[in-house]
């Protein structure tokens, strides 16, 4: 920084008064730029409104089956981590069910599959969830299609 970006003068009380150059100020920046960028970073929706959000969202864009698959899945994950207190799990947590509400409401999750390196990342718990699910909705297939389980 040059003397002409910043001057701090001392005044007749002695107190410093900061001059900032105007260069600094107002300069563009490519924030909500998608052009190379990732996109901007999505405001996280705290958990009620979330919660709401995903119920609604099931409500408008899911069979009647699914949307009782998904509700009870959606309950019970929130429920359980209604008393976790590590600031980091519950932006991960929050994260990933915005993703996912964003997914479901735009159609974007049909015929998708799960990226490996989330897999690669969940705990034994996380992995025997997943695997019970694919379980229910392997068996709402079996009953939708007319074979018995």
């Amino acid at each position: 920084m040059t003397s002409d970006d910043l001057d701090l003068q001392l005044t007749n009380d002695h107190a410093w008064v900061m001059r900032v150059s105007a260069r600094f100020l107002a300069n563009p920046t490519a924030v909500g730029s998608t052009q190379g960028l990732k996109p901007a970073p999505l405001a996280l929706l705290p958990p009620i409104p979330l919660y709401r959000r995903l119920l609604r969202s099931h409500r408008k864009c899911l069979s009647k089956e699914m949307r009782v698959l998904g509700d009870e899945y959606v309950k019970s994950e929130f429920r359980s981590h209604r008393e976790v207190e590590n600031p980091m799990h519950i932006i991960g947590f929050l994260t990933e069910w915005q993703m996912y509400a964003q997914k479901v409401e735009g159609d974007a999750w049909r015929g998708e599959k799960l990226d490996k390196a989330k897999i690669d990342k969940m705990s034994d718990q996380q992995l025997e969830q997943l695997y019970e699910l694919m379980k229910a909705i392997q068996e709402h297939g079996r009953n939708e299609g007319g074979e018995d389980p």
